[in-house]
């Protein structure tokens, strides 16, 4: 019988990895309620998405997606990576190590993918998964707990949702991004969706600056990716309107994570969520154009 091996995973799904005779792969498995203190359920079938995402975006990335063994509902086996060959972009970050080349790679593929799949949107028809994993618990949540922004969270909800441009993970955050040597791999697209790629950069590049909270040694250096992934992403973007859509959407994801469903468990004093609290309320009552814009504000705060 085949030896399996729980993996440390996120908060929604179960991984194991599997020793078979030719060789170890990953099983995984969509949890019907998620693993945070606040109750956040999601439909199981977004594993055939994910799935679906890893094909598509394997196909106009090679490399950049994991390849896929075996699928059944609710469950798939994919190719095992080995951490010694492919560690963790947020393991990285966590030890100052910010590459901003490695952070071009990953607005380089991420571009690639979002321009080679605009023609995708039949095979996603997931927008009630999207709304459920993305849009209410962190979006609608957040703007709940804060009425004088609601408004603009509202706003921001109701564009993101309308717009329909090509393929979009979801959930591109260090932790589901390998550094291999071949380039960035994509993990975790459970939340695949067709719709507004601004969300994916503007998804990314919050975690570049919240990261300065997390390791503030290595501020100059995260924002030095911020700008790297940025920029190599919208220097080869063919969609028009992707900077700003990415700019006002980043303050509200800011917010987002430390007062939305799914806080990053690195942001924990009242210090830290005041900086973050401050700079994405007055951004979002002003909201940017441009993702200097955010980045600028966010270095000041820092000083």
């Amino acid at each position: 019988m085949p030896r399996a091996e729980t993996l440390a995973g996120g908060v929604s799904s179960e991984i194991w990895r599997v020793e078979l005779a030719s060789g170890p792969v990953c099983v995984k498995r969509a949890l019907p309620r998620l693993r945070v203190a606040q109750l956040w359920e999601a439909p199981v079938e977004r594993n055939r998405y994910e799935y679906e995402w890893f094909r598509v975006a394997g196909a106009a990335a090679p490399g950049a997606a994991p390849r896929v063994i075996a699928h059944q509902e609710g469950a798939f086996v994919m190719e095992y990576f080995d951490a010694a060959r492919h560690p963790v972009w947020k393991a990285l970050l966590r030890d100052g190590r910010a590459d901003a080349a490695f952070a071009a790679k990953v607005g380089g593929a991420l571009t690639r993918i979002h321009a080679a799949t605009t023609g995708v949107a039949a095979l996603f028809p997931t927008d009630a998964i999207f709304r459920a994993i993305r849009l209410e618990p962190y979006l609608v949540s957040t703007g709940m707990r804060h009425p004088t922004l609601k408004s603009r969270f509202d706003a921001l909800v109701q564009r993101t949702a309308q717009t329909k441009v090509c393929l979009v993970h979801g959930d591109i955050s260090p932790k589901n991004i390998l550094a291999g040597p071949g380039g960035p791999v994509f993990l975790d697209a459970e939340c695949a969706w067709y719709g507004d790629p601004a969300f994916d950069l503007a998804f990314c590049l919050n975690h570049l600056l919240l990261k300065c909270l997390w390791v503030p040694q290595a501020s100059a250096a995260f924002l030095r990716c911020f700008d790297a992934l940025a920029g190599a992403y919208l220097e080869a973007s063919p969609f028009d309107g992707v900077e700003a859509r990415t700019a006002s959407l980043l303050p509200a994801l800011l917010l987002a994570r430390v007062d939305g469903k799914s806080p990053v468990e690195y942001v924990t004093e009242d210090a830290q969520k005041n900086i973050v609290r401050r700079v994405a309320g007055a951004l979002l009552q002003d909201p940017p154009v441009k993702v200097l814009q955010v980045r600028e504000a966010w270095r000041e705060s820092l000083t």
